[in-house]
């Protein structure tokens, strides 16, 4: 799988909001998809700490094997 930069300019145009995986339930992962190169992922309960960077086709490939 292929790591993704995620560099600070990204993260100051993430539009954030809570992952349609997380069920809605509170406390859930939260993506930001208006980066072209990038999928961010963030803890919504720590959303100053770390950022997993995904390419668009890890994030398929990701979600896909959680549907699994």
């Amino acid at each position: 799988m292929k790591h993704a930069r995620v560099a600070p300019s990204d993260l100051a145009i993430a539009a954030w909001r809570v992952s349609s995986y997380s069920g809605g339930q509170g406390d859930c992962v939260e993506i930001a998809d208006n980066i072209p190169h990038l999928i961010p992922v963030r803890d919504s309960k720590c959303p100053t700490g770390p950022v997993l960077g995904f390419s668009r086709d890890a994030w398929q490939t990701f979600v896909t094997q959680l549907s699994c």
